[in-house]
Order: C-alpha cells, then sequence, then structure tokens
C-alpha cells in the first residue's frame, strides 16, 4: 500500500532529508533510515497514550512487562540486562513501583545486595489493562497494511535480523579469519 505525501506529517525527519536527494545517499541509509523513522514514530505514539490513559511511562511498561514474563520473580541484575539498562534506572524504577504497590521486592537472605522483584496482584491487574491496550494501539498504527503485507514485511524483518546478526559476528565464528579475506 502506498501512502501520498499530503498523509505524512508536517514535522522534518532525517528520512526525509535524505530522501530529497537519493542520489547521494546509498539505498541502505535510506532503509536504515525508514526502520528508525517507523520504529520512532510508533515508539512516540504509544509514549504518548500510556501518558494520557494509564498516567505511566514506557520504561515502567517495560518493566512490568519483563515482570510479567516471570512470575517467580526476577533479580534486579537480570531485569537491568533485560531492559538493556543501567543498575541505577532499575532501581529508581522499581522503587516508584514498589511504593505504588505495583510491584513487590525481596532481598536474598543469601547475598542482601540482590532483591528478586515481582508484580503484586494489583501489579499484574494493571498490567493487563494496559497490555491489552498497548496491542489495541499497536494494531490500529498497523492496519493501513493488509495481513498478507503484515506477514511479508515480518518475513522481510527476519532476513533482516538475520543478516545484522551475521554481519555482526566476529570473523572466527563465522568460519573465516583475516587471510580468507
Amino acid at each position: 500500500m502506498s501512502f501520498t505525501r499530503a498523509v505524512l506529517p508536517e514535522h522534518i525527519d532525517a528520512e526525509f532529508k535524505v530522501g530529497e536527494s537519493p542520489q547521494h545517499h546509498r539505498g541502505e541509509l535510506r532503509l536504515w533510515l525508514r526502520l528508525l523513522t517507523v520504529a520512532n514514530l510508533i515508539e512516540a505514539e504509544i509514549r504518548k497514550r500510556l501518558r494520557e490513559r494509564f498516567g505511566t511511562t514506557l520504561p515502567r511498561f517495560d518493566l512490568m512487562a519483563q515482570l510479567e514474563r516471570a512470575p517467580e520473580g526476577i533479580f534486579l541484575g537480570e531485569l537491568s540486562r533485560r531492559m538493556m539498562v543501567s543498575n541505577g534506572n532499575v532501581t529508581g524504577l522499581v522503587e516508584r513501583l514498589v511504593q505504588e504497590g505495583l510491584i513487590e521486592r525481596q532481598v536474598s537472605e543469601r547475598d542482601r545486595r540482590a532483591a528478586l522483584v515481582r508484580l503484586t496482584d494489583h501489579g499484574h491487574t494493571v498490567f493487563a489493562e494496559m497490555a491489552r491496550a498497548h496491542s489495541d494501539w499497536v494494531a490500529e498504527l498497523l492496519s493501513q497494511l493488509t495481513a498478507e503485507e503484515q506477514k511479508a514485511l515480518w518475513s522481510k524483518l527476519g532476513d533482516l535480523k538475520l543478516s545484522v546478526h551475521a554481519a555482526t559476528q566476529p570473523r572466527a565464528e563465522a568460519g573465516t579469519t583475516e587471510e580468507d579475506q
């Protein structure tokens, strides 16, 4: 499905600027900027809707999503790793969610520095409502693509993911050496 420029927002993004002179930019760069622009547009809208409807932030939603996937709880260090943020960022989010009664923190008896966190019953209820809304919002934002187009895009993005993964592996893992190059 193609859209005219009139449908696009008025602001200028990186992809738009590169599109003004595509002959000066590699196709791969234009593709990367398109992917980044789309991801940023979706994320900005999700952030806005979470704030407006639930008075929360995307990092808080993401943290609760991690805990929803681990009903037995997660240690803070593992939570930081999964969310790809610093321990300090996670600690601050956890503290606020504990104060709101959405999660509980249990300090390890073996290592007082380690804390296991999990959703409370109230946290499960609140997250379930947010997750349903989040899913509906994403469906709405992608609704201009047919089911076939979504499936094709899913497949192609999977191919891209494999390509990026292969390109980022050390040469030894890929079975080549510098002498082979």
